[in-house]
C-alpha cells in the first residue's frame, strides 16, 4: 500500500515540478524580451569592426561578433523577434484550425470529410519543411515567416479540435442544448469550446516552441527575418566560419533555441497533466 501511495505521490509532483521549471524559463525569457525593448547593454545593430570577435567578458558579458556587435543584444533583441513571430504564427494556426475542426466536427457529411482530407494533405509535409517552401515562395520578412509558419500549424489545431468536439456532441447535454432550440454555432461558442480549451491552451504552449525552432530554422537558411533584424537563427549561420575562433558565437543563440524550446515544452507538459482530469488515475 505504501508503494501505492508514494507512486501517486510522486506522479502529482511530476506535473507540478515540469510546470514550475517550465513556467520559470518562459518567465525569464519574456522578461529578457520585455527588457531588450527599453535597455540592452549596446545597440543591437551597432557595427564596431574595431572591436570584432573579442571573447566573453573583454568585449561585453559574451562577447562581439564579426562585426563588432555586442552578442547579448543580439541575444537580447533576437528574443523579441523569435516570441513574436511564434506567438503571433500559433495565434493564427490556432484560431483558423479549431474554426476548421469546429465545422468538421459538427458536419459530418461531405463538408467534414472534405476539410480534414485538405488538413491531411497539409500534415503530410513535414513542418520545417513547408515552412521553408512557403518561405522560398514568399520572400523574407516577419510577415512572410509568420505566414509560412502559421500555414503547417491549422491542422494541428483542426484535427485536435475535431476529435475533441465530437466527443463532446456526443454528450446528453449537447442533445438538451439543441431540443431547447440553440443553434450550432451557439452550442459551439456555450458548451464545445470552454470544454475543449485546456486540450488547445497545451497543444498551443508546445506549438510555441516548434515555431521558435521553425523561425530559427528559416533564418539559418536565409528565409527568415531579413537584415539587420536581430535572429537567433541568422547569429548560428553567420557563426559557422568562427566555430574554430570564436565558438561564443554559435554557443549563445543555440543555447537560446534550445533553453526556450525546452522550457516551452515543459510547460506544455506541465499543463497537460495539471489540466488532464484523468491524471490522478495512474494511466
Amino acid at each position: 500500500m505504501s508503494a501505492v501511495v508514494s507512486a501517486t505521490r510522486t506522479r502529482r509532483a511530476a506535473p507540478g515540478w515540469r510546470l514550475a521549471v517550465g513556467g520559470a524559463i518562459v518567465a525569464a525569457l519574456i522578461a529578457v524580451a520585455l527588457l531588450s525593448l527599453v535597455w540592452t547593454p549596446a545597440v543591437p545593430t551597432r557595427l564596431d569592426i574595431a572591436a570584432r570577435l573579442r571573447p566573453p567578458l573583454e568585449g561585453g558579458l559574451l562577447g562581439t561578433d564579426q562585426l563588432g556587435r555586442d552578442v547579448l543584444s543580439l541575444l537580447m533583441a533576437g528574443a523579441v523577434n523569435s516570441l513574436v513571430i511564434a506567438v503571433a504564427a500559433v495565434a493564427i494556426g490556432a484560431s483558423l484550425g479549431t474554426l476548421l475542426g469546429l465545422v468538421a466536427a459538427a458536419r459530418r457529411g461531405w463538408i467534414g470529410a472534405v476539410l480534414m482530407r485538405a488538413m491531411d494533405v497539409v500534415f503530410a509535409f513535414p513542418p520545417i519543411l513547408s515552412a521553408m517552401m512557403l518561405a522560398a515562395l514568399l520572400g523574407t520578412g516577419m510577415i512572410n515567416a509568420i505566414v509560412a509558419i502559421a500555414v503547417f500549424m491549422v491542422p494541428v489545431f483542426a484535427r485536435i479540435t475535431r476529435g475533441a468536439a465530437m466527443r463532446i456532441l456526443a454528450r446528453d447535454y449537447i442533445l438538451a442544448a439543441r431540443g431547447v432550440g440553440k443553434s450550432g454555432p451557439r452550442i459551439a461558442i456555450e458548451h464545445v469550446v470552454p470544454n475543449i480549451s485546456g486540450d488547445l491552451i497545451v497543444q498551443a504552449t508546445i506549438q510555441l516552441g516548434l515555431a521558435i525552432l521553425t523561425e530559427a530554422g528559416l533564418s539559418f537558411l536565409g528565409l527568415g527575418l531579413a537584415p539587420p533584424a536581430p535572429s537567433w537563427g541568422r547569429m548560428l549561420a553567420d557563426s559557422q566560419t568562427y566555430l574554430a575562433t570564436a565558438p561564443w558565437l554559435a554557443i549563445a543563440p543555440g543555447a537560446a533555441i534550445a533553453i526556450a524550446v525546452l522550457g516551452l515544452n515543459l510547460l506544455g507538459d506541465g499543463l497537460r497533466d495539471r489540466l488532464d482530469p484523468r491524471r490522478d488515475l495512474g494511466r
